[in-house]
């Protein structure tokens, strides 16, 4: 599926209420949300705050690992279960708070603080911790540069990615039964190969289908219209 501007079939008739929409949309793109979150969307209500029960799930997390409890076994999974516990149901807010925007980056500091744990806490090699990391924020990157771009991802990705609450759902399983390093380097090899290869074949067509508008532009413009455009070029210049 190419990556293209999404165009509303029909324009809003109000401007403010087309904003929210489109407000909404970003956030919770950027949230990056999966499976679970999909299936339980419109079957929860309307959900809880976003900011406070991210809130509440990150002091957990940080309360455990201070106390020194994250040791081995099938405790690690209780930070993950916090988090999606908590966070999971926020997904269906429509993120019009006055502080909803810092949803998603409570999110991903969630994530990464709890991969950085789980990995600690079985002695997972640091790089591959880097490495998986990396691979999400680079996602993270293309999701909000292609958006400001009036671009959007296609959906599919967000779910074969996994979404944040399933990635850390697979390594919790995976540091609870001592099996970390092996889950995360498969995870990270399939996050590595799917992410990078949907991202430069889709602005590469978009490139492609761009060059081609400008081709076809070109091509319906008339001679006297492109001698007009080359005079105001080099008047500017």
């Amino acid at each position: 599926m190419i990556t293209q501007p999404r165009v509303p079939a029909v324009a809003a008739a109000d401007p403010e209420e087309e904003q929210r929409r489109v407000q909404t949309q970003r956030l919770l793109a950027y949230r990056d949300d999966g499976p679970l979150v999909s299936v339980l969307r419109g079957r929860i209500g309307p959900g809880l705050p976003p900011i406070p029960a991210i809130l509440v799930a990150l002091a957990a997390i940080v309360a455990l690992a201070v106390t020194g409890t994250l040791s081995d076994g099938p405790i690690l999974l209780v930070p993950v279960l916090a988090l999606v516990v908590l966070v999971v149901p926020t997904g269906t807010r429509d993120h019009l708070g006055r502080f909803d925007w810092l949803a998603p980056p409570l999110i991903r500091a969630a994530e990464f603080v709890t991969i950085i744990l789980l990995g600690v806490a079985e002695d997972t090699p640091k790089w591959l911790l880097f490495v998986l990391i990396y691979i999400v924020g680079y996602h993270t990157y293309d999701t909000v540069y292609r958006t400001r771009q009036g671009i959007w991802p296609p959906a599919w990705v967000f779910m074969a990615g996994l979404g944040w609450e399933v990635r850390l759902l697979i390594l919790g399983v995976g540091a609870a039964t001592g099996l970390l390093t092996v889950v995360a380097a498969i995870l990270t090899a399939y996050l590595l190969v799917l992410f990078s290869v949907e991202s430069v074949v889709s602005w590469v067509r978009l490139d492609k289908a761009s060059a081609q508008a400008r081709a076809e532009q070109d091509l319906e413009q008339s001679p006297e219209e492109a001698a007009e455009e080359l005079t105001g070029r080099a008047d500017r210049n």
